[in-house]
This record gives C-alpha cells, sequence and structure tokens, in this order.
C-alpha cells in the first residue's frame, strides 16, 4: 500500500508545486469571494479575490462542493468579450441533489495501540454481513503510525470508509464498526496499560479474558456526498471515491483535462538543453 508522506494534504501542494515549475501561478492565503458574470447576459467572466481584485477568464476549475449559479456555467468563450460588473456571491458546501450520485461515510479514530500488535501501518477490510445481517457494503480500514508522519510517535491514526445510499446506513455502519474494532475511553482504561493489566492471565480458574481491542482516544464521523465532475466554461473537479487508492480520481483528472483542453498533451516530458535543436550554420 502506497500513502503520502504527512498525509494527502500533501497531495494539493505536490501539485502546486508542480505548477509552479511548469509556469502556472498561485497565490496563498488569497480566496475567492464571488463569481463575474457579464451584466447582460449573466454568462461567467471572472473571479473576485478578497483583496477586492478582479480576475478574468475564459475557463475556471471550481471544488465540487461549490455551487454554481444554474446558467453562468454554460458561456463560451465569445461571451468573454462582453463588458464585465456584476459579483455574484459563491454558495460553498452545498449541492443540487441531483449531482449526488451516492454517499461515503468516512471516520477517523486516534488510539495509542495498534490494531495487530506486529504492524505499524496496516489495512482491514470488514466484507459485508461480517458485521451485522443487513450490512450491504464493505468497510475499509486504514491505520498510519508516526513513521508517515501523520500522527506523534506512539500514536495511531485509523482511517474508516464504507459506501452507503444515506446518512443514517453510514452513521450506523461505521459505527458498528469502530465498536468493533475499539474499545471506548472510560475513566476505567484511560491510564492502565495492557501489558500490566492484571486481567491478561487466563492461566487461573474462572479469569477474565481481557479485551484485546485498541481504546479509542478520540473519534470523528461524516457523511460525504460522491458527485461527478461536470465540463463546461465553468466546471467542477469530480468528489473522491470510496475506494482508498487514487487510481479513479487520477483517471477522471486525466480525462476532464482532455475534455477541457482537447489537442494539449497530459504532464508533458521537461525538455532539456540536449532536446534543442542544432542548427548547422553552414
Amino acid at each position: 500500500m502506497l500513502y503520502p508522506m504527512y498525509g494527502q494534504g500533501e497531495l494539493p501542494q505536490a501539485f502546486c508545486r508542480r505548477a509552479a515549475v511548469k509556469g502556472c501561478i498561485y497565490v496563498l492565503r488569497m480566496p475567492v469571494e464571488a463569481l463575474l458574470a457579464d451584466e447582460d447576459t449573466g454568462l461567467y467572466r471572472g473571479v473576485r479575490l478578497a483583496s477586492g481584485q478582479d480576475l478574468f477568464s475564459q475557463k475556471l476549475i471550481m471544488d465540487p462542493d461549490v455551487v454554481v449559479p444554474q446558467g453562468l456555467a454554460s458561456s463560451t468563450p465569445e461571451d468573454s468579450e462582453r463588458t464585465l460588473r456584476h459579483p455574484l456571491s459563491i454558495d460553498m458546501g452545498k449541492k443540487v441533489s441531483s449531482d449526488v450520485e451516492k454517499k461515503v461515510a468516512r471516520a477517523i479514530c486516534i488510539t495509542k495501540t495498534s490494531l495487530k500488535l506486529d504492524a505499524s501501518n496496516l489495512m482491514i477490510v470488514l466484507p459485508p454481513r461480517s458485521l451485522y445481517p443487513e450490512q450491504a457494503t464493505s468497510v475499509r480500514a486504514v491505520q498510519l503510525s508516526s513513521n508517515t508522519a501523520v500522527c506523534p510517535v506512539g500514536m495511531f491514526v485509523v482511517y474508516l470508509s464504507a459506501l452507503c445510499n444515506d446518512a443514517n446506513q453510514g452513521k450506523t455502519l461505521l459505527t458498528v464498526a469502530m465498536d468493533a474494532l475499539f474499545r471506548q475511553l472510560t475513566s476505567e482504561n484511560a491510564n492502565v496499560d495492557c501489558e500490566e493489566n492484571p486481567l491478561k492471565n487466563s492461566d487461573a480458574p474462572n479469569a477474565v479474558h481481557e479485551d484485546q481491542r485498541p481504546v479509542c482516544e478520540w473519534r470523528a464521523l461524516y457523511i460525504q456526498d460522491i458527485t461527478e465532475g461536470s465540463i463546461h466554461t465553468v466546471s467542477t473537479s469530480p468528489s473522491p471515491d470510496g475506494k482508498l487508492s487514487y487510481n479513479d480520481l487520477f483517471r477522471s483528472t486525466e480525462e476532464m483535462f482532455r475534455q477541457m483542453f482537447p489537442g494539449e498533451e497530459f504532464f508533458p516530458a521537461p525538455m532539456n538543453d540536449n532536446d534543442s535543436e542544432v542548427v548547422d550554420p553552414e
């Protein structure tokens, strides 16, 4: 299993650095506050930054969490020659229900003990009906340790995900999965080291078998919509899917690039001095 050092947040940074090497410009700490539309047609023309500066373009790619006003995204390059001075505010975090294909339930758990004592980074799959009879989809859990630089030494982060039809189904599924993998933090087990737990001795008659599950120090659960990207003058990128790998996301990103810029090379190989043409002075 391949996983980026310092977490998945390093992927956008890696893209920005590569884009800068290729001649692109990216600006830190300068959010977009509004889309700019033609005052006559209402079609897209540009964006307004938090500094008040207006930037104009023929194309715009946006996060799938941003709702684009209907009709604004269907403008054509010819419309960019019109006069513009009409800003439209951006609606963050809301989607049109028809654009939502399905959902994925995600959870984050922090523990001080590995799910498997002889492994620090691992993946666990809980197949359908392994947790309860109505379980329709698999639950995937990825545990990462401090050697991936995502948490302090002595801690582990476990990410869980599962496809679901609605929020209630997703919350139920991941709650049952977390209860199967972890013990909840209580006053009794907060400061007890499993190596020193007196209940671990199972040789004595009537001994109590210790619960070997790690104690979950903290956890969070949320539901994420999975939406398909759309290609227009104002395009939206596809959201991450329920899979653990990036293959489908990379594939859809390349397809989006080829539709937006037909004939252009995707990640062209860099030219060096040896590739330049030598002209014979004679």
